[in-house]
């Protein structure tokens, strides 16, 4: 009988050691000849003030064995993100974050030996560094940095497909070691080709591929005093500084970026109507973990993290989580929005599709608290989920409360996903609603807007 795959599988990447998560536990198994190594590093002041600053992940030494394996143990990141579900901004904060821990590491007499975004996950909206098994001892002599082209193939190039050919950064998630300039050249205008950063990170590398195709290169070791070496280095990180600078994604605006101002159906006072709704809701629920459905751009979300609560914020407009993202990184909320669909949720993908959780998987049991305000409507019209499926749903996401925004059939939202097929959807009314939810959810707080739109507070049954 085959087996089958764990939902989530040991990594297996590192000849260093591996890593596996035990509920809330992360463990890591660093082999013999590496040991010594990573406990020099952790319990340097570089490593000290990095977990200080929440940019290390900190690390606690569970057991050495005999042999001389080591043993460690991290906290959990509440919630795990993949780079597929980041936005532009995070893709930055974590680009920059690995070049900053690069030059960091070299006054050191280290380095990372690979540099993929798959080394960061967020803290709310701060990057975390979490993999202290890439960093390794630096050859003094060597002014090479064998991460180089893996931090432009996996940072650099995503951003420069998304600036300049409008592809979304999940479409990361089919490229495990990121873009080669093959596949960004033919689609760039000829302008653009020649145009830095493109030029650089493109154009030439492609170029000069096609010309070496089929030619064997000697792997020759380059030498220089020590001294000359590092200050190499460090001017290849400017130069890649400088170029995610130039990457930086410009502005954009989308029918949900401008939310709440965008929301004609709503008058001043259903907006305060709403809001006083929230917080009395959330006061007398007092979530820790709070999962947003249809974030926007974090109104919502920012309440319920200004009431105490860790916030993750699911949205599929790009430019409305980005404007989340940049609120909660500037205001230092416990908020992490991604670009997430409840409909087309995230797969679980890597080798025997066990590398990386769903993000269902991720969320089941997470949250003591979803919130669902103005988003119904869109699952029911525009995905045409049932209202059952719907309801069942929100009881596998949280554990305790839910609090949920009802459109109603008269509501111009709803008209306009309707699109003239009234009939199909004559049904959907706030008796059926209730019904749905009752196997699930009894009504704890109910309000009525001046709009038609009702507000109800459920607990888990």
């Amino acid at each position: 009988m085959m087996a089958t795959a764990p939902a989530l599988l040991e990594t297996f990447r590192d000849p260093a050691g591996s890593l596996r998560i035990e509920g809330d536990r992360v463990l890591r198994h660093v082999k013999p000849g590496h040991a010594s190594e990573t406990i020099r590093f952790l319990q340097s002041d570089l490593a000290r003030k990095w977990v200080a600053d929440g940019r290390l992940i900190s690390t606690e030494i569970a057991d050495r064995a005999d042999r001389g394996d080591l043993f460690l143990e991290h906290p959990r990141i509440f919630f795990p993100s993949y780079p597929w579900e980041w936005t532009p901004g995070a893709w930055m904060a974590a680009a920059e974050l690995t070049l900053d821990l690069c030059e960091a590491l070299l006054d050191q007499g280290l380095i990372l030996k690979d540099a993929t975004p798959l080394n960061v996950l967020f803290d709310g909206a701060r990057p975390v560094f979490v993999d202290v098994l890439s960093i390794e001892k630096r050859d003094p002599e060597s002014p090479l940095w064998l991460a180089y082209g893996q931090f432009v193939r996996t940072f650099l190039l995503p951003l420069a497909a998304y600036r300049y050919l409008g592809w979304p950064l999940a479409a990361s998630l089919q490229k495990r070691d990121g873009y080669e300039p093959s596949d960004l050249y033919p689609w760039l205008s000829r302008m653009r080709r020649w145009g830095q950063p493109l030029r650089s990170l493109v154009t030439l590398p492609y170029l000069l591929e096609r010309r070496n195709t089929g030619k064997a290169t000697a792997g020759s070791k380059l030498r220089q005093a020590p001294e000359v070496a590092a200050a190499v280095l460090r001017r290849n990180l400017h130069v890649l500084r400088s170029r995610l600078k130039k990457l930086t994604p410009e502005s954009r605006e989308s029918r949900w970026s401008s939310y709440p101002n965008s929301a004609g159906h709503y008058s001043e006072t259903d907006h305060e109507q709403k809001q006083q709704f929230i917080r009395e809701a959330l006061s007398l629920a007092h979530p820790k973990k709070v999962l947003d459905l249809g974030a926007n751009t974090g109104v919502y979300s920012r309440i319920a993290a200004e009431q105490g609560a860790t916030v993750i914020g699911w949205d599929t407009d790009a430019e409305a989580t980005e404007h989340n993202w940049r609120e909660a990184r500037s205001r230092k909320l416990d908020i992490l929005p991604l670009i997430a669909d409840p409909a087309r949720p995230t797969p679980a993908t890597g080798w025997r599709n066990a590398e990386n959780l769903s993000l269902l998987h991720r969320a089941q049991g997470r949250f003591d608290c979803v919130m669902v305000l103005g988003f119904i409507h869109h699952l029911l019209l525009a995905e045409q989920i049932p209202l059952g499926e719907v309801a069942g749903l929100l009881r596998e996401l949280t554990t305790a409360w839910t609090i949920v925004e009802w459109v109603p059939a008269t509501d111009p939202r709803f008209e306009e996903l309707v699109r003239g097929r009234d009939a199909l959807y004559a049904h959907l009314d706030e008796n059926a609603f209730v019904q749905a939810i009752d196997p699930y959810f009894s009504c704890m707080l109910r309000k009525e807007l001046a709009n038609g739109r009702a507000l109800f507070l459920l607990r888990a049954r």
